[in-house]
C-alpha cells in the first residue's frame, strides 16, 4: 500500500479520498441509529416529504429492485411507509413515519455536526472557498438534492 507523503494531492485523489471520508462519517453516524448508510440517505432524502419510487431511484442512484429492497428493510424498522400516490393510483410514494421523521432529524443533525468538523483546520475564508468550489462541482454535474443545506 502506498504511503501518504503529506504532499499536494491531485483533484482526483482529493475528491475520491474526500468521498471516502464523508462516507465514513455517514456510516459511523448511521451505526448509532441502527441504520446502514443507504438507509440514512433514504431518510434524509425523504425529510422534505414523500417521494415516488422513480424519483427516489434517480436521487439515490439505485435500480428498482435495489430500491425496493432498501424501502422494505427500512419499512421493517418502522421508519418509512408506502402510501398511495394521489396523482397515480397505480403508483406508490414512500414517506417517513412519525418515528422515522424523529430518527431522520437526529441522524441528519449528527451527520451535519460531524461533517462540519472535517474541515476544522481551515479558516473561515478557506471554508467558504471550499464550499463554493465543491458547490460548483455538484451543480455542474447536476447531482440530485440528496442532502439539503442545514443552514
Amino acid at each position: 500500500m502506498a504511503k501518504d507523503d503529506g504532499g499536494t494531492m491531485s483533484v482526483v485523489t482529493a475528491l475520491v479520498r474526500g468521498a471516502f471520508l464523508v462516507n465514513a462519517v455517514y456510516a459511523d453516524a448511521g451505526r448509532e441509529y441502527g441504520l446502514t448508510p443507504q438507509q440514512g440517505q433514504l431518510l434524509c432524502v425523504l425529510m422534505p416529504g414523500p417521494s415516488g419510487m422513480g424519483e427516489l431511484g434517480t436521487k439515490l442512484g439505485l435500480a428498482k429492485s435495489s430500491l425496493t429492497g432498501l424501502v422494505d428493510r427500512t419499512s421493517r424498522l418502522g421508519f418509512v411507509r408506502r402510501e398511495p400516490d394521489p396523482d397515480d393510483r397505480r403508483a406508490v410514494r414512500v414517506a417517513l413515519t412519525e418515528e422515522g421523521a424523529r430518527v431522520a432529524e437526529d441522524f441528519y443533525t449528527e451527520t451535519c455536526r460531524r461533517v462540519e468538523e472535517l474541515p476544522s483546520g481551515l479558516a473561515d475564508p478557506e471554508r467558504e472557498q471550499l464550499a463554493g468550489l465543491l458547490g460548483r462541482v455538484v451543480r455542474d454535474n447536476e447531482v440530485p438534492v440528496v442532502f439539503v443545506d442545514p443552514a
